[in-house]
């Protein structure tokens, strides 16, 4: 069963993550959140308080677990696999903002 398999390395992840962000408005919503992130991290460290920082979770894990409870309807991978997780985030951003996944 995939929910208990372990990933020994982010390359064999990552097909994984898509798997469970092929509903379109899921991965559209993580994509408006990861830049949110970029975009409140950017400006807390360097014009903005740095105490804004506290948002990025709020907006990064509310925006993508909104789009898994609601759209995909299946459990966020980042309660099984955080760190993979995050980093499949970034990655399906860029692969979202080069075309190479449908927006």
């Amino acid at each position: 069963m995939t929910e208990n398999r372990q990933f020994n390395s982010f390359a064999e992840f990552y097909p994984y993550y898509l798997s469970e962000h092929s509903d379109r408005t899921c991965r559209r919503l993580h994509f408006v959140g990861t830049t949110a992130v970029i975009g409140i991290a950017a400006f807390a460290l360097t014009a903005g308080p740095v105490a804004l920082l506290w948002a990025l979770p709020v907006a990064g894990y509310g925006m993508a677990w909104a789009g898994h409870f609601f759209f995909e309807k299946n459990r966020p991978a980042t309660f099984k696999y955080p760190f993979y997780s995050l980093w499949g985030d970034f990655v399906m951003y860029k692969d979202i903002l080069t075309g190479k996944i449908a927006f």
